[in-house]
């Protein structure tokens, strides 16, 4: 039977009790962890509480020399022993099915990885302009996803699973790119997804709606502000990723959401809004505003107007905001003859 380990990556005190919850929630698995890793990104005094309060759980520091959750993900991936390795943020709890679900599908030996339905735990009344299709902004599942089992290029990192092998062979996640703290740049998990793909192209990477867990959701995330600040940081991120993975792949899967998803949605608000809910017409608008402000975002990084603000916004160099402890190099793309080069510029300065 295959075993599983479970990496839980941690940043900030501010999550401790969504951090126990997850922490417990794994506990409470019907098909039971092999080993849980819990790996803190660089806050002292979060890895002297978490080593506290989990003593039976093995609690360490994000090995990498820069800050970030992509880092943290890798010192997991190092110190997993499972022949699968699933992860949770610090911000989600599984709920009791979530590990056999996502494990299940592993019986088909051409299965290299499998992803969650991540449900939005809303810290208050969802707003009436937020449209469904852009629960991505929140990290959580959204309108268009497959509601079924299915094969996707790629997953949300909160709550996904790898075999071991996908690591040892395709490589870890890149640090150059991917969430620091409450920065809101991402998709080093569609990078690796879209490597994995490469690497083993007779596998599958599978969607399983039935494995889900809870996502919190805070408050200020629940503003146009962010709304907007977090479509433009995924416009800048997938710029990071189609330099290192080729437009084509990097962006199949947004053309098909774009010209299919986003569309419909859009049609639905105005037959809202024509019905006398004109809460219809602003999710309509935001549709249109998140799409114009991702596409602003990509095509700024693209044509370097805005690259420099991404490498200064995900300054990774450890120091400031999560109270930095020693490291070692670990997961740094260029390292490895293996891992594609750092695109141009992507540095900081």
């Amino acid at each position: 039977m295959l075993t599983v380990s479970v990496v839980i990556c941690a940043y900030t005190e501010d999550r401790w009790d969504t951090l126990v919850a997850g922490v417990q929630s794994v506990r409470d698995q019907r098909r039971p962890a092999d080993q849980l890793v819990i790996v803190v990104d660089h806050n002292e005094a979060l890895l002297l509480r978490a080593s506290i309060a989990f003593p039976d759980t093995e609690v360490v520091g994000n090995e990498a020399d820069r800050r970030g959750i992509a880092g943290a993900r890798n010192t997991g991936a190092g110190r997993a022993s499972g022949d699968v390795i699933a992860y949770l943020d610090d911000d989600a709890v599984a709920e009791p099915d979530w590990l056999a679900e996502l494990l299940d599908p592993y019986k088909d030996p051409t299965v290299i990885g499998t992803g969650s339905w991540i449900e939005a735990a809303w810290s208050g009344p969802v707003p009436r302009w937020f449209p469904e299709e852009f629960g991505w902004v929140v990290g959580c599942s959204y309108r268009g996803q497959p509601v079924a089992v299915a094969p996707v290029r790629n997953f949300i990192a909160n709550g996904m699973s790898l075999r071991k092998e996908a690591f040892e062979v395709a490589g870890p996640f890149l640090t150059d790119i991917g969430r620091i703290g409450v920065v809101p740049l991402g998709c080093e998990e569609t990078e690796l997804c879209i490597r994995v793909g490469k690497r083993f192209p007779d596998s599958q990477l599978l969607h399983i709606p039935s494995a889900r867990i809870h996502h919190d959701v805070p408050a200020a995330r629940l503003t146009v502000r962010y709304f907007l600040l977090r479509c433009f940081a995924e416009g800048l991120s997938k710029d990071a990723v189609s330099r290192y993975a080729g437009t084509g792949p990097a962006l199949a899967t947004e053309r098909d959401y774009t010209v299919k998803v986003l569309p419909r949605g859009v049609l639905r608000g105005l037959g809202q809004a024509v019905r006398g809910d004109l809460f219809g017409l602003a999710e309509a608008a935001m549709i249109v505003l998140g799409l114009v402000t991702t596409v602003l975002g990509f095509t700024g990084g693209r044509t370097g107007i805005f690259r420099r603000l991404g490498a200064v916004w995900g300054d990774r160099r450890i120091k400031g905001r999560n109270q930095p402890t020693p490291a070692v190099v670990s997961g740094t793309a260029g390292t490895d003859p293996a891992l594609p080069s750092p695109p141009d510029a992507a540095g900081v300065p």
